[in-house]
């Protein structure tokens, strides 16, 4: 071998061989290094996936779960242990519900203030603040103009990430157009007497417009990078609901802006000249709450058809189903056409409820006042009248329990105050704000 390598001297032939096997060695282990990291990361995060299957498996077979009704469709299979019908959780917590105020027209959204007042919105398009006494104040003044009929009106409300200096409030809302309607999202600054938004401008508006009445999502949640996330619906109609697959549509999406409605760069779709580039994920039916957990991770619960309401894990530039990948059936009881509960290249959700729960309005709950509830993700139930608490282990649904069911009322929204009390608005025509408090 050494007569193949050039040389002048004798003795100089040798370090080009002496050092050109080790170097060889050592760069393909540099190579091989990363590659058996990666999958070293990935058999353990396999293995942690196991394990919580198992688990939940093993704990299945062990409880009982809260939900006892017969499935809506009870030829569909779970795609994995645990993913509907968890065990009954119990709390053993002692709390009690005052109720801050009544006479509110259909509440969509309650979101705290710094001074311990409360904004709400009513659906028929006022915007109100109520004060920790439960005194109701009179309609701010310069909303948008809103689309009122079945589902459509003022929806969300979320405070800006900077709202203590700039004072800023994001509406989401279904606004009339030409040709119908759809979700849009302004917003505007409170003014310092707090009787009316100012400068408002709208920020979004989801394409294309449609006249009809049902499915305009939509929660708004900014994340940990300070961009605003607004959850849409596909608007039911079968004309329309195929459009939460396509990319040129905002519907059935979960969308990502910045606080001012410009495109981050780093969407997933923004270079695609095909897709709307606020998309951040897609195959979404009716998404009417959304939170992010301590970890800075997007969660939803979408408002299903019958027999599957979901729970998702969200992640940028996924696939989610539907509504050709779904649980459930329509609410006439027939199947979904052209539809499977499982397939290649779309996400299963985390849980799923049949019969479902209509759920609206989320929180994690990370406060002080009720410690064993740390952790536990709210979800608000209108059809069952109820407030829903689910556990985790790791990411994976480990309990549930239900609350408030005895007082009848359908609940829209939940969110956590400053102090770790729960704040709840019911979807009533003479609707309620709750404050929820230790005993």
């Amino acid at each position: 071998m050494q007569s193949e390598i050039p040389h002048a001297r004798g003795v100089e032939s040798r370090a080009p061989d002496t050092f050109a096997a080790p170097l060889r060695v050592a760069s393909r282990t540099a190579a091989v290094l990363p590659a058996l990291a990666a999958a070293a990361v990935a058999l353990t995060a396999q293995a942690q996936d196991e394990a919580q299957i198992a688990a939940a498996d093993a704990a299945q077979r062990e409880c009982s779960p809260v939900e006892q009704r017969p499935p809506n469709v009870p030829e569909q299979e779970p795609a994995f242990p645990g993913q509907t019908r968890a065990c009954e959780a119990e709390s053993d917590v002692d709390f009690e519900v005052s109720v801050l105020a009544r006479g509110l027209e259909h509440p969509w959204a309650v979101e705290p203030l710094p001074d311990g007042s409360l904004l709400v919105t009513e659906r028929p398009g006022r915007l109100r603040i109520v004060g920790a006494d439960g005194e109701v104040g009179e309609p701010i003044a310069g909303v948008p103009q809103v689309q009122t009929g079945g589902q459509a009106g003022l929806l969300d409300v979320a405070l800006g990430p900077g709202f203590e200096s700039d004072r800023m409030v994001y509406l989401s809302f279904s606004e009339p157009r030409d040709g119908g309607n759809a979700t849009s999202v302004a917003r505007g600054t409170l003014s310092e007497d707090r009787r009316s938004l100012e400068q408002v401008e709208v920020i979004f508006r989801a394409m294309p417009a449609y006249d009809g009445r049902l499915h305009f999502g939509s929660r708004l949640a900014f994340g940990p990078d300070g961009m605003l996330f607004v959850t849409l619906g596909e608007r039911s109609d079968l004309p329309m609901r195929y459009q939460a697959q396509d990319l040129d549509s905002h519907m059935g999406k979960i969308i990502r802006i910045g606080p001012d409605g410009a495109v981050p760069d780093d969407n997933p779709f923004a270079q695609d000249p095909g897709a709307q580039p606020e998309i951040w994920s897609l195959g979404h039916r009716n998404v009417q709450a959304a939170d992010f957990d301590p970890q800075g991770r997007l969660w939803i619960v979408d408002h299903g058809p019958q027999g599957g309401d979901e729970l998702n894990l969200i992640t940028a530039g996924e696939n989610y189903g539907w509504p050709a990948v779904t649980y459930g059936e329509e609410y006439t009881g027939e199947p979904i056409p052209d539809s499977v509960t499982q397939a290649p290249g779309y996400v299963q959700p985390v849980y799923y409820w049949d019969p479902v729960i209509a759920p609206s309005g989320a929180e994690f709950y990370t406060g002080d006042a009720f410690p064993q509830w740390r952790g536990s993700l709210f979800i608000g139930g209108l059809k069952d009248t109820r407030l829903v608490r689910l556990t985790f282990d790791g990411d994976r649904v480990a309990g549930e329990e239900h609350l408030l069911a005895e007082r009848g009322q359908r609940i829209r929204d939940v969110r956590q105050g400053a102090a770790g009390e729960l704040y709840v608005v019911t979807d009533e025509p003479d609707g309620e704000l709750w404050r929820i408090a230790p005993q």
